[in-house]
């Protein structure tokens, strides 16, 4: 049997189907390696240990007496932490939270308890989903199971780390500004920002009320699908949550690129902003790759990257402030500095100024959107530069801003970062694949005919 730590979501759901695998020994079997490895990399801020062999004997109980909730039944996962578990601590990574216990699950919580899944605790954030990687904090950042002296990413930190280490299968990130991306990209996974509105909010911590994600980080786009069917859905206490009807993101995974039109976006990663030449590199291999499985491809160009990111920068500082306004009055020196600093540059943006930029945030939407009349999906980048070393603030200061995936928090339409190869220094590179609104089935497709012929996503990092 392959190793349990590798298994997909799609796998452990046939053979814990099958009765082939026990829920109950595929925990302990991940719960071991946890204990095991997590010492040196910190993806998890609340190991649950207890709570997942309860969730594990009650999956495997259920399904001896064949029942069946879906392809999370007996699977675990893990929660960012600042998406409620009710009965634990939801901190955001910050001392100002410590004591935090959530009164009630989240939306996305309760789906996944719903579809059987199997709890394994809560993973690190940066403070607040903002302030990171940050050594200031009560506890560590999680680091890159690639080299651990190398940052993971952020905010959604210990998700990444914990789905590429081989701890999880799948876990729940945020995405404000990049941060289910970006772990995703530094990590070598697949993480999704679905559709502005697709999974609820609720009973997460808001970071930007405009801006806030909800989204899966996986080791494959087959998986990540599976995710989004099961935490997708229109919920009226989110008033951010849309009507659009969800699911089927699975329907047409097999159905190949070919004939699909892919407009590049190169622009953001030449001109507008110049990538490591290794990321250039594996994003254009990848490119051709889908050519030859026979989509048309062509660039394409939208408004300059800068747009978008200023944009996105003033709109994400000023509703943070709001948010934590009452916070740096009265207790500032429980902040991290990051935290602090960057939550603090909000205070000094003009009401005018946002709202201008939310004015510009609707043209640069409508005129994205207008793109895919000629076009299927667009592909780009990611982030410009393979993970730096996590104990060089210039370095990760330089690269944290060195990204294309703020633009697709402004439109609000989906964006998937995959895998595309290694750099030589044995670090992951990634893309973006991007759709309209609500076009996440396809843009799954698109990453899952690309995943099949390259197999990026079969290689692991070596922890042992």
């Amino acid at each position: 049997m392959t190793d349990f730590a590798w298994l997909t979501v799609a796998e452990a759901a046939e053979l814990l189907r099958g009765k082939k695998l026990s829920p109950v020994e595929y925990a302990q079997a991940l719960i071991d390696r946890i204990e095991r490895h997590d010492g040196k990399l910190n993806a998890f801020l609340r190991f649950t240990p207890e709570l997942a062999m309860e969730d594990a004997r009650r999956a495997e109980a259920e399904i001896m007496r064949g029942g069946w909730r879906g392809p999370l039944h007996g699977v675990p996962y893990g929660l960012k932490d600042i998406v409620d578990y009710a009965g634990l601590p939801t901190t955001a990574h910050s001392k100002i939270l410590q004591e935090n216990v959530a009164v009630a699950d989240a939306a996305v919580t309760q789906k996944l308890r719903a579809a059987g899944g199997v709890f394994m605790g809560k993973l690190s954030t940066h403070e607040f989903a903002i302030g990171g990687p940050s050594f200031d904090l009560p506890w560590p950042p999680a680091r890159n199971p690639w080299n651990r002296d190398h940052f993971c990413g952020g905010s959604s930190s210990g998700a990444g780390t914990a789905t590429a280490a081989g701890f999880l299968p799948a876990a729940i990130g945020t995405d404000t500004g990049g941060s289910v991306r970006n772990p995703a990209a530094m990590c070598g996974v697949v993480g999704i920002k679905p559709t502005y509105g697709v999974v609820s909010r609720r009973g997460v911590l808001p970071l930007s009320f405009s801006l806030d994600h909800v989204g899966a980080l996986t080791r494959t786009a087959h998986d990540n699908a599976l995710m989004l069917d099961l935490i997708a859905g229109h919920d009226p206490l989110d008033p951010g949550s849309s009507a659009h009807a969800t699911g089927g993101c699975t329907a047409e995974l097999e159905r190949g690129v070919e004939g699909l039109r892919i407009g590049v976006i190169r622009h953001f990663y030449t001109r507008d902003m110049e990538a490591d030449p290794e990321m250039t590199a594996g994003i254009d291999a990848a490119v051709r790759k889908l050519a030859d499985l026979g989509a048309e491809v062509r660039e394409i160009e939208t408004a300059p990257l800068g747009e978008y990111v200023a944009c996105n920068r003033t709109i994400l500082t000023s509703e943070a402030f709001a948010i934590h306004e009452k916070w740096m009055c009265e207790r500032p020196e429980d902040y991290g500095a990051l935290a602090r600093e960057r939550l603090m540059a909000g205070a000094f943006v003009r009401a005018a100024d946002y709202v201008n930029a939310t004015r510009l945030r609707r043209k640069l939407a409508d005129a994205f959107h207008a793109l895919f009349s000629g076009i299927d999906v667009a592909v780009t980048a990611s982030s410009m530069d393979p993970a730096c070393r996590i104990d060089d603030p210039k370095a990760v200061e330089y690269t944290y801003g060195r990204q294309a995936r703020a633009p697709f928090n402004v439109t609000g339409g989906p964006a998937l970062s995959v895998p595309v190869g290694f750099s030589k220094a044995g670090l992951p590179l990634a893309m973006q694949i991007v759709g309209k609104p609500f076009s996440e089935a396809l843009i799954y497709r698109v990453a899952h005919a690309y995943e099949r012929a390259t197999r990026w996503v079969e290689r692991h990092p070596p922890l042992e």
